[in-house]
């Protein structure tokens, strides 16, 4: 990890693989976003350690990201665990020489390789939340995921008000052990989700489920099969965890409807590709499974920018 303490801010320094702009976008891609907002180029969140709230404002200058605190600099440990936190977000530990020189050859991921050069993984740190995220989003469109999101994190999460602008934290598994089905059938979800969201809070509070536990395992087709124990978690939610929260390249949400319609039309096909067909395609990409799924994501928003 490569970074500065200038006490007041920070300053990390990406690999030289990295577009702070390309990020945004991906982050941007909902207005219904409640956990970051961007704001003229610079992206606000809001971070909790050891109980202390810090809200960070991350932008980038000279492809250094710079990291301010708006309230007050927090103390030299905290600091440290926030450049920890974003080094971490943006996948900064990955080193993409092979992806790029892969892709390059790719007929799927040469053009979007190309095109969004620097792109990272925005990843989702916290294990509870990348796997309520993927619940809430089994079977339903992102825009209502985005509304379901939006209700649970502002009745159980954690705020702080700055400025006029509130800026929120994802609820805490121990929260969420503490509520019942019916709390969040009030919220709309179905009673399957809300089932699953808090049985997995519940394994999480009783220490059953930890990402330090599944990272042990250091075997991708054995930390799927500990995710598939658990109910609620299929085969897509696994590899989506996997991919955004244990930092696995080469886990592969195949049968994702987001990569079926990039793939449709990148590959200007009268229908969406089979899974066997997606075999086929995805021959070439071993070990970068993830990261040619996330480019094709990305894909999917440029008609809309």
């Amino acid at each position: 990890m490569n970074w500065i303490d200038n006490e007041s801010y920070l300053e990390i320094y990406p690999p030289k693989e990295f577009n702070f702009e390309e990020c945004l976008i991906f982050l941007g891609r909902s207005n219904q976003e409640v956990l970051h907002q961007i704001k003229e180029g610079c992206l606000y969140k809001l971070m909790k350690f050891n109980e202390s709230l810090i809200l960070c404002k991350v932008g980038s200058i000279n492809h250094t990201i710079r990291v301010e605190f708006p309230i007050s600099p927090s103390s030299i440990d905290l600091r440290k665990k926030v450049a920890e936190y974003i080094w971490e977000w943006f996948d900064l530990d990955q080193e993409l020489g092979e992806f790029y020189q892969l892709a390059g050859q790719d007929k799927v991921l040469k053009t979007l390789a190309h095109k969004y050069y620097g792109l990272r993984i925005m990843c989702i740190l916290d294990l509870f939340e990348a796997l309520v995220w993927a619940i809430i989003g089994q079977q339903i469109n992102l825009t209502f995921a985005y509304t379901l999101k939006k209700r649970f994190v502002e009745k159980y999460g954690e705020s702080l008000t700055f400025e006029g602008e509130t800026f929120w934290l994802f609820p805490s598994f121990e929260k969420i052990a503490s509520i019942n089905v019916d709390d969040l059938r009030k919220l709309q979800f179905t009673q399957r989700k809300a089932e699953y969201i808090i049985g997995i809070a519940k394994a999480m509070t009783n220490g059953e489920l930890t990402k330090e536990l599944l990272l042990q395992k250091n075997d991708d087709q054995h930390i799927q099969k500990s995710l598939m124990m658990i109910r609620g978690i299929g085969a897509w939610t696994a590899d989506y965890v996997m991919m955004k929260c244990l930092h696995y390249t080469s886990s592969f949400p195949i049968s994702d409807v987001g990569l079926h319609n990039a793939l449709k039309n990148q590959l200007v096909l009268e229908r969406k590709p089979t899974i066997a067909e997606i075999e086929e395609f995805a021959a070439d990409w071993e070990g970068w499974q993830a990261y040619a799924t996330f480019y094709l994501w990305r894909s999917l928003y440029d008609k809309e920018i």
